[in-house]
């Protein structure tokens, strides 16, 4: 599985952004897709992810993020609202075959990573 993850930039505290990861693969509808976030100095923590079981969001982000996905277009999104000074980070999507994981050490394949930047 190859992962392009999309869609960040700056905005200002308060807006929103959405997150695109184009996978490609022909077993990828049957993959969790995560999003992790890395801010400097930070490891990489988990944000939120989407399988077989459902969706699970990260408590620092629920209420404000909800992650999706479109199988036809191998796609999965991360919509970020009410953004916080906090989420400032570089935001990277992960893939693994099977499971509900929440650990970056459990996912095999990972995008390049978009840098979402929130000011005052």
């Amino acid at each position: 599985v190859q992962l392009q993850a999309s869609g960040g930039g700056s905005v200002q505290a308060g807006g929103s952004l959405l997150l695109s990861c184009a996978a490609s693969g022909r077993t990828w509808n049957s993959y969790t897709m995560a999003w992790f976030r890395q801010a400097p100095g930070n490891g990489r923590e988990f944000v939120a992810r989407i399988g077989w079981s459902g969706t699970y969001v990260a408590d620092s982000v629920r209420g404000r993020f909800t992650i999706s996905r479109d199988n036809a277009k191998k796609t999965v999104y991360l919509q970020m609202a009410n953004l916080k000074l906090e989420d400032t980070a570089v935001y990277y999507c992960a893939a693994q075959g099977g499971g509900t994981y929440s650990a970056a050490t459990e996912y095999g394949y990972w995008g390049q990573g978009t840098q979402v930047t929130v000011s005052s």
